[in-house]
Order: structure tokens, then C-alpha cells, then sequence
């Protein structure tokens, strides 16, 4: 069972969220938050899989709130997923950066919220249609000059090309197909190069491709 913690100020949304997740048979909601303490206190007690977090709330926002998930090393196994009202949120990148293992907008479908909760437990990371690729590499272009990194030296070439190819947003099954390999192959170099390069998930491996400079905005091929 998939337990998550809705984290909204607006209880009408919250209310929407809950009657979804929880008339899914592998997922539960585990308990609500209406503002950014709250939530924070709440993940610390009910360890949830999965928080949905909306990133505008009192006392303290999603933001300051996930770094403080995602930094406490007892709390290593929860995924946060940011909720935004509008697809260009100044803040969406820094999230990420933060540890957030993706976002989606508000109105995001049913379908793809569900998707969205399970994927993240699974590690992958998630982006919202509309957001994706494009968005990913204009944050990345307005966050810093990519700047060398010796972490990416103990990277084998291929490891290398497969962080790229994740940086442009492909999938396992996608890596697999570019590379003739097997998915549970790609899968395996991808959670290496996660491992060596001390990755919470496929989103901060995302942006460290961009700030190493091993992608850059615009390879979306």
C-alpha cells in the first residue's frame, strides 16, 4: 500500500486529491497538512511514501518545507512531489534542486496524478506534460554556468551517456532502445551512476547533467 500526505492550504483541493487516491486499491492517504509546518511535523510522524506538496502555503511554504524533508536523513525514503498552479513556476527548478523528486500542475489528470504517485515510490522522476524536457532545460540554464564537476570522473563513458540521455529526459525503455540494450540493463546504469554520484532519484540526477554541463539546454534530442 502507497501512503501519501496531501499538503495544500485550499481543503477543497485537498478534499479532491483524497477521494481519488483513496478509491485506488494500492493507495491510501495517510494523513493532511494545510501549511508548510504542519506538513513537515506530519511526514516526521506518519512517514509517508509520498508527499504532495503544494508549493504557496502559510507559515512555511512547499519549498523551505521540502528542503527540510529531503534533508533529514531519517526521512531518506520519502519522495515529494511539488503541486504548482501555473506550468512556469519560478520555483519548480529550485524544487527539484531541493531534493523534490518532481511537480505536476494543479490540473493535472486524474490518470496522470495516479501515474504520478506511483512512479515516484518507484524512483523515476516526474514531470508533468506540458512542463517536461523544455522547462527542465530552461531552469537549468538560468540556475548557473555549468561548472566542472570531478564527481562525473569516476563515471565510466558509458555511465556518462546514460546520465545524458536521462538529463534529456528518456525513460529506461528509451535509453534501451538508443543504446540496443536490454531495459534492465539501462536500469542498471542508471541506478549506478545514481549511487557513485550520491543521486536522491532521476530528477537530481536531471539537474546535476545540466550543472556538470553535460547536457545543455536545447539537447533534446
Amino acid at each position: 500500500m502507497i501512503r501519501v500526505l496531501l499538503a495544500d492550504d485550499q481543503s477543497l483541493v485537498r478534499a479532491g486529491f483524497k477521494a481519488l487516491l483513496d478509491a485506488q486499491p494500492d493507495i491510501e492517504v495517510a494523513g493532511e497538512a494545510a501549511d508548510g509546518e504542519e506538513a513537515v511535523r506530519k511526514v516526521g510522524e506518519l512517514r509517508p511514501d509520498v508527499v504532495l506538496m503544494d508549493i504557496r502555503m502559510p507559515l512555511l511554504d512547499g519549498l523551505a518545507a521540502t528542503r527540510r524533508i529531503t534533508g533529514d536523513g531519517d526521512l531518506k525514503d520519502v519522495k515529494v512531489v511539488m503541486l504548482t498552479t501555473f506550468e512556469l513556476d519560478e520555483y519548480v527548478f529550485e524544487a527539484i534542486r531541493s531534493g523534490a523528486s518532481g511537480f505536476l500542475v494543479k490540473d493535472t489528470e486524474p490518470d496522470e496524478l495516479l501515474r504520478a504517485v506511483r512512479a515516484v515510490v518507484d524512483g523515476d522522476a516526474l514531470l508533468s506534460p506540458g512542463v517536461t524536457r523544455r522547462l527542465i532545460a530552461e531552469f537549468a540554464a538560468r540556475s548557473k554556468e555549468p561548472a566542472t564537476d570531478d564527481a562525473l570522473s569516476q563515471l565510466t563513458e558509458r555511465e556518462r551517456e546514460v546520465m545524458a540521455l536521462v538529463g534529456i529526459g528518456l525513460s529506461n525503455e528509451e535509453i534501451a532502445r538508443r543504446l540496443v540494450v536490454s531495459p534492465l540493463t539501462a536500469k542498471t546504469h542508471v541506478s549506478r551512476t545514481m549511487v557513485k554520484l550520491g543521486a536522491r532519484d532521476r530528477a537530481q540526477l536531471v539537474v546535476l547533467a545540466y550543472e556538470s554541463g553535460l547536457v545543455r539546454p536545447g539537447w533534446l534530442g
